[in-house]
C-alpha cells in the first residue's frame, strides 16, 4: 500500500489576522476538545469548534474559508464559558466570520475599512456631506427657511423632500444589494470547492435545503439551543423581526405614497403609524437586551470587538433617532427635531451603504452557508439532536 504524505501550509500572516480581528486567545486552546461536547448546536458529523480552533492555530487560511461551519455556530459562548483555558473558541469564531466577509466582499477594499475603527470618521464623512450638500441645495440648512405644513407643523418630507430620499437610499440599497450578491456568490462556489467531487454529486434538493434553512432561521431554532447565553435568542428575534417590521413599514408608506397619494405624517391611530411604532419598539427593546447580554456575559464571553459593537451602535442609533424625530415632530420642537431626523438619515445611509461590510452581512452569509450545508447532506444537527433524544429516551 502506497502512503502518501500531505504537508500542512501554514499562514503567519492569517494566523495574526485572526488574532488582531477578535481571537486574541487563539494560541491558548490545547485541543482537548471540550469546546464541541458542550455545543449544542454543533453537527452530529464533523462537529465544530475544535477542528476550526485546530485550522486557525496552523493557519490553515484556505480550510477555514471555505468552511461552512464557522457560520452554523450562533456564538452561543457555551464553549467559552466551559473552555479550560479560556481561549474563547466563540470569539475565534467570530473573527473567522469577520475574515470571510473581508475575503469575498465586493469591493475587497471596503470591508478592510469598515473593519477598522481608525476608519471610523472617513466612512461616516460621506453620508455627512451628501446630505448636507443635498439641504444646501434646497436652501433648508437653516431652520428659519424650511418649509412648514399647511398648519405651521414640521413636516419632514419639506426638509429632505422624499424624490431625493428615495433617489439617495436607492441607490445606496441597490449598490448594497448588488455587492452580498457579488460577495454571496463568490462565498457559494469557494463552499463548493472545499468539498469532494463525491459529495458534490450526491448533493440534495436545492429548492428544498433553501426551504430547510427557512423553516430553521425564522423560529430561532438554534439560537434556542443556547445554554450560557439563552438571552440572545429574545434579543436576536425581536432585533430581527422588529427590522423586518420596519422595513414592511416602508413599503407601505411607499403605497400610501404612489397608489393613494397619501403624504406623510400621518396620524398616530393609522394602521402603518401603529405598525411602525410597535416595529420601532421591537427593535429598540431587541437591541437593548444584546447590549445587555453583551455587558452580562463578558466576564466569561468577553465584550466583544469594534466590528460587533459597530453594527450594535448604528442599529441602536438608528432606532433611538427614529422615535425621537417622531417625539420632537409630535412636541412641535424644530431645534431638535431636525438635527436628529438629520442624524437618523445619516445612519441609516451608513447602515445601507456598508452593509456588505459589516456584522449585517450575517444573515446573508449564514444563510448561505446553511443552505449550503443541507444541500450538500452535511449539515447532520437536526438528526443530531434527534438521535440525542432517541438515546436519552432508552436511557
Amino acid at each position: 500500500m502506497q502512503v502518501t504524505e500531505k504537508t500542512i501550509s501554514s499562514n503567519t500572516k492569517f494566523i495574526k489576522e485572526v488574532l488582531t480581528s477578535g481571537g486574541q486567545d487563539l494560541k491558548k486552546c490545547y485541543q482537548c476538545g471540550t469546546c464541541s461536547v458542550v455545543c449544542n448546536p454543533t453537527p452530529y458529523k464533523n462537529p465544530f469548534p475544535r477542528k476550526e480552533m485546530f485550522y486557525a492555530q496552523w493557519g490553515m487560511k484556505d480550510k477555514l474559508m471555505r468552511d461552512p461551519d464557522i457560520w452554523l455556530c450562533h456564538q452561543c459562548s457555551d464553549c467559552t464559558l466551559h473552555c479550560p483555558r479560556g481561549a474563547k473558541p466563540g470569539e475565534v469564531l467570530g473573527a473567522l466570520r469577520k475574515l470571510v466577509i473581508a475575503e469575498y466582499s465586493f469591493p475587497g477594499f471596503l470591508a478592510n475599512t469598515v473593519g477598522q475603527e481608525r476608519q471610523l470618521f472617513p466612512l461616516f464623512v460621506l453620508p455627512v456631506v451628501l446630505l448636507i450638500s443635498v439641504l444646501a441645495s434646497l436652501g433648508n440648512l437653516s431652520l428659519s427657511t424650511i418649509p412648514r405644513g399647511e398648519y405651521g407643523q414640521i413636516i419632514y418630507s419639506k426638509f429632505m423632500p422624499v424624490l431625493h430620499i428615495e433617489i439617495i437610499f436607492t441607490a445606496a440599497a441597490l449598490f448594497a444589494v448588488l455587492s452580498l450578491t457579488i460577495g454571496a456568490y463568490k462565498y457559494w462556489l469557494a463552499l463548493k470547492c472545499g468539498i469532494e467531487k463525491s459529495e458534490w454529486e450526491a448533493r440534495g434538493s436545492l429548492y428544498g435545503a433553501i426551504a430547510k434553512t427557512i423553516a430553521e432561521i425564522l423560529p430561532h431554532k438554534q439560537f434556542r439551543k443556547c445554554g450560557y447565553a439563552k438571552t440572545r435568542t429574545n434579543a436576536h428575534f425581536l432585533t430581527f423581526y422588529g427590522f423586518i417590521g420596519l422595513a414592511i413599514t416602508t413599503t407601505w408608506a411607499m403605497f400610501y405614497l404612489y397608489a393613494y397619494k397619501w403624504g406623510s405624517p400621518y396620524p398616530l391611530t393609522d394602521p402603518l403609524k401603529i405598525w411602525g411604532n410597535l416595529s420601532a419598539l421591537a427593535l429598540l427593546t431587541g437591541i437593548t437586551l444584546v447590549v445587555l447580554g453583551r455587558l452580562r456575559t463578558s466576564p466569561k464571553a468577553g465584550l466583544g470587538t469594534y466590528f460587533d459593537w459597530l453594527f450594535i451602535v448604528v442599529i441602536y442609533t438608528i432606532t433611538v433617532t427614529g422615535i425621537l424625530s417622531e417625539v420632537f415632530r409630535l412636541l412641535d420642537t424644530a431645534a431638535l427635531a431636525y438635527p436628529v431626523y438629520f442624524t437618523h438619515l445619516v445612519f441609516v445611509f451608513f447602515l445601507f451603504v456598508y452593509a456588505p461590510y459589516s456584522k449585517m452581512a450575517h444573515m446573508v452569509y449564514r444563510t448561505v452557508a446553511i443552505v449550503f450545508a443541507q444541500y450538500v447532506g452535511e449539515n447532520l444537527r437536526l438528526q443530531s439532536s434527534k438521535r440525542a433524544n432517541e438515546k436519552g429516551e432508552r436511557s
